[in-house]
C-alpha cells in the first residue's frame, strides 16, 4: 500500500507578522487558501490541514470548501510547543491508514501541485523512506516520510520539525531537484509579504 497523506501545517502564531498570516490576501486568495488549493489539486490521497492559533477565525476567513472530500481539518491544541506538535497531531490523525506523510508548510506560496506531484512520484519510485525537494543545492520543503520513521516523528520536540531525521539518515533520502522556476520562500514578515505581492503584481497593502 502506498497511500500518501499530506500534512499541511498552519497552526503557528505568526509572531513575526503580528497578525494571522494564514489569511493575508494575495492574488485574490488568502495565503493559506492559495497553498491549500494547490495541495488539493495534487495526487496526494488525503490532505490533513493542521490549524492551531486562532483556528476558528482562520476557518471563518477561508474561502476553500473545508468539506472537500479529500480534506480533513484538525486542531493542534499544543501549537505553542512548536512545529513538532503539529507534525505529531497530523500524523496521529492519519497513520493507521496512510504509509507515508508529506509535510507541507502553509506559509510557502510557491509550492504548487506540480512540485508536490514531482516529489511524490519520484519518492515512491525510489523506495527510500525519506524524500525532500532540493533547491540550489540545499534540502527544502515539501518533505515526505515513510512509516519506518513514524516512531521517530512521534518523538520530535520543539520547533525543529523533521530536519533531524534527514540529517541522521542521509543514505535513506530521495532528494528531488525542483524546477528552475521554483522558489522556497516562506512568508514570515511584512517584508516577505510585500515582496511576494510585488512578484505577483498585486497592489501593495
Amino acid at each position: 500500500m502506498n497511500k500518501v497523506a499530506g500534512l499541511l501545517l498552519a497552526a503557528g502564531t505568526s509572531s513575526r507578522m503580528g497578525q494571522p498570516k494564514q489569511l493575508l490576501p494575495m492574488g485574490g486568495l488568502g495565503l493559506l487558501d492559495r497553498v491549500l488549493e494547490q495541495v488539493l489539486h495534487s495526487d496526494l490521497d488525503l490532505v490533513t490541514l493542521v490549524l492551531g492559533f486562532k483556528a476558528r477565525e482562520i476557518r471563518r476567513g477561508m474561502r476553500t470548501d473545508l468539506g472537500h472530500p479529500k480534506l480533513k481539518v484538525i486542531q493542534n491544541t499544543r501549537y505553542q510547543e512548536g512545529i513538532s506538535s503539529s507534525i505529531i497531531a497530523g500524523l496521529s490523525a492519519v497513520e493507521d491508514e496512510y504509509d507515508h506523510v508529506m509535510v507541507i508548510l502553509g506559509d510557502m506560496p510557491y509550492v504548487t501541485s506540480g512540485l508536490i506531484n514531482l516529489l511524490l512520484h519520484r519518492y515512491l519510485a525510489s523506495h527510500f523512506p525519506l524524500g525532500a525537494i532540493r533547491i540550489k543545492e540545499k534540502r527544502s520543503h515539501p518533505a515526505i516520510i515513510g512509516r519506518p520513521f513514524y516512531p521517530e516523528l512521534h518523538r520530535l520536540e520543539g520547533d525543529m520539525g523533521a530536519r533531524s531525521l534527514f540529517e541522521k539518515h542521509p543514505d535513506q533520502v530521495c532528494l528531488v531537484e525542483a524546477t528552475e522556476s521554483h522558489e522556497d520562500m516562506d512568508i514570515d514578515t511584512l517584508e516577505d509579504y510585500l515582496k511576494y505581492k510585488e512578484a505577483l503584481g498585486d497592489d501593495p497593502i
